[in-house]
This record gives structure tokens, sequence and C-alpha cells, in this order.
């Protein structure tokens, strides 16, 4: 997510850095095994969530404008491309921008910076769409 004038603060800072990013996306994990409305999203996850934390981390602090954390230790993320094995339809892709959605209003995110993000939290889940529906 890119901004275009370099002389404004990146999302990374908007949000708050690393610990409040941090803090989201251990939330956005969190929800996912406590809302039962999640369960689809959840399913396509491994049992253990301690490495699908730490690059959805790495991932979204490079995408933000932070560090590229991502790139740095995986290299290029070619998203869609990871996420082929998995069958995300509309149904998928609903819940992930809901679990996001709830998790950044749980961590206190801006109102405006939540719809700035959605708007493109959006955009990238229905590209990941792979299944008929």
């Amino acid at each position: 997510m890119q901004i275009e004038d370099p002389n404004q603060p990146t999302v990374f800072q908007l949000i708050g850095g690393s610990n409040k990013l941090r803090e989201m996306v251990d939330r956005f994990y969190d929800l996912m095994d406590l809302e039962p409305e999640l369960k689809g999203l959840r399913s396509l996850h491994p049992a253990t969530l301690e490495n699908s934390r730490n690059k959805t981390y790495a991932f979204l602090s490079g995408w933000t404008g932070g560090p590229d954390l991502y790139i740095e230790q995986f290299g290029h993320p070619r998203l869609r491309a990871r996420h082929l094995p998995f069958a995300i339809g509309t149904s998928e892709r609903d819940q992930w921008l809901r679990c996001m959605s709830m998790a950044m209003e749980d961590v206190g995110l801006d109102e405006a910076l939540r719809v700035r993000l959605m708007k493109a939290f959006f955009q990238t889940a229905d590209w990941m769409r792979n299944k008929a529906e």
C-alpha cells in the first residue's frame, strides 16, 4: 500500500508502528479461534497459527510502508500464488475481511484509517478468490 506523498507518514506509522501492527495481527488470529462465524476461515489454516501470525505480520509490515520483513525472510510475496492451494471464495474473502475489521477496531485504530485499510484489504482479498461459486 503506497502513499504518493513521501512527506506524509506511512500507513505503518499511522497504525502505530511494529508493536501496534503486531497487536492487530495477533488479535486477527485470536478472533479466528474465538468467533464461530470465522470457522470457515480458520479451517484454511494449520492447527497452530504461530507461523501464520509471523508471516502475516512480516507481510503487512512491508505492505504498510514499514520494514520489508517478508521479502527479507521469504522473497517476493507472490501472494496469489502462495494462496492457490487453498479454496478461497466469496465466503472466505468476507470472513477474512470481517476478521480484519474486528481486529482493527479491537486494537483501537482510528476509524478513517480503518476505512482506508479496508478498501485496500478488499481489493487484495477479492483478488485472492480462486474457487468457482
